[in-house]
């Protein structure tokens, strides 16, 4: 493992949760926005294809390997919407906020077992811009839509997605909680076992 990947994302939560459950990993973990980078252009129609866009922008102006998330909110009744287009849902320079209205808006009238939904998240590990073999992981997360926002934790959908087993909406519990059932968790936890798959492989 190289002594240093930068994390593509300008997200301060996901940078939180990514240096978290990729603390195993031997490198330091930078941010992107240590290198006065502007973000890279998500517009592919899915998760994997805009990880791999984020991932090689930040390998290209760090010139280090980077490691990419790109997840999103993917609610049955909606058709799997808002999907790629979660964190500007509700416009492009939406907020949080602004977006978990536009859901309770475009859920207006479903009742509560039609509002089935499931978090997912895609990591992607690259050791060069034009590295041809990505490392790539996977991680769902299954819950349903609240009816009203929940919680002060967390970021994007939390507040809204509960999860029937820990009887909380994802803001309403804590870090370690999250970081230990989360889609991000399971993909980091993927991504992980790939990276030590691939090093005793080497």
């Amino acid at each position: 493992m190289p002594s240093e990947v930068v994390l593509a994302t300008r997200n301060e939560g996901k940078l939180a949760e990514l240096r978290a459950l990729l603390a195993p990993l031997s490198a330091k973990l930078r941010a992107l926005s240590e290198f006065d980078a502007g973000a890279a252009e998500e517009n592919a129609p899915s998760f994997v294809e805009n990880a791999l866009l984020k991932a090689r922008h930040a390998a290209r102006v760090s010139g280090l390997p980077a490691i990419a998330d790109d997840s999103g909110l993917l609610v049955a009744a909606l058709d799997d919407a808002p999907g790629v287009r979660s964190a500007r849902y509700a416009g492009e320079d939406a907020s949080d906020a602004d977006n978990n209205q536009a859901l309770l808006r475009a859920l207006k009238g479903v009742p509560e077992g039609k509002r089935t939904a499931r978090y997912v998240c895609v990591l992607v590990y690259l050791r060069s811009a034009e590295d041809p073999t990505p490392v790539i992981a996977h991680g769902t997360w299954r819950g349903v839509i609240a009816a009203n926002p929940r919680g002060a934790h967390g970021f994007g959908y939390d507040p809204l997605f509960y999860v029937p087993e820990l009887k909380h909406t994802v803001a309403e519990l804590d870090a370690a909680t999250k970081n230990h059932y989360s889609h991000r968790a399971k993909a980091a936890k993927h991504l992980l076992s790939l990276l030590h798959e691939y090093a005793a492989q080497a």
